[in-house]
């Protein structure tokens, strides 16, 4: 008999939310490939959650399909920002609450921008533990999030 798994931050945060929404647990990886392998779906729908520093003590997250990159020149003009970086890992950590591999939207009380790609799918995305992902509906997450839509990516060589 197995012991019983306790919810990651992510799944509280979700179900707090009133989203619904399944775990998927696999495991360490190493790449978004391993990542979509080990979860079952295909590399777009794991979603990249992106922290990005748009001033000072200004952050965001930038949530992005697997297969594709943020388009700065497009995030910049979408922000109207002519500068944008990606904080180190202890800010991100700090900004977040999450290790990088593990940030997600879900509990996190930041702007949230998701790519238009996402829209109508289903996605996979972090769950605030390393080898553990959460399963949902990109529109349900973008309506609880209040989050901006918008076309943000490029192609990646992933």
């Amino acid at each position: 008999m197995t012991e019983p798994t306790d919810p990651t931050p992510g799944s509280r945060a979700a179900t707090a939310a009133g989203l619904e929404h399944r775990e998927i647990r696999y495991g360490k990886v190493s790449s978004v490939e391993e990542a979509a392998a080990a979860r079952g779906v295909d590399v777009s729908a794991v979603v990249k959650s992106l922290l990005v520093r748009r001033g000072e003590g200004d952050h965001l997250l930038v949530l992005v399909p697997g297969d594709r990159s943020i388009s700065w020149p497009k995030l910049r003009d979408l922000l109207g920002v002519s500068r944008l970086s990606m904080p180190d890992a202890d800010t991100a950590f700090a900004v977040t609450g999450y290790r990088r591999g593990t940030i997600t939207p879900l509990g996190v009380d930041l702007p949230v921008i998701v790519d238009v790609l996402l829209l109508g799918t289903s996605i996979t995305l972090g769950s605030g533990e390393q080898g553990v992902a959460i399963a949902l509906e990109a529109d349900d997450l973008i309506a609880a999030y209040s989050a901006v839509v918008a076309d943000v990516t490029e192609s990646s060589s992933v």
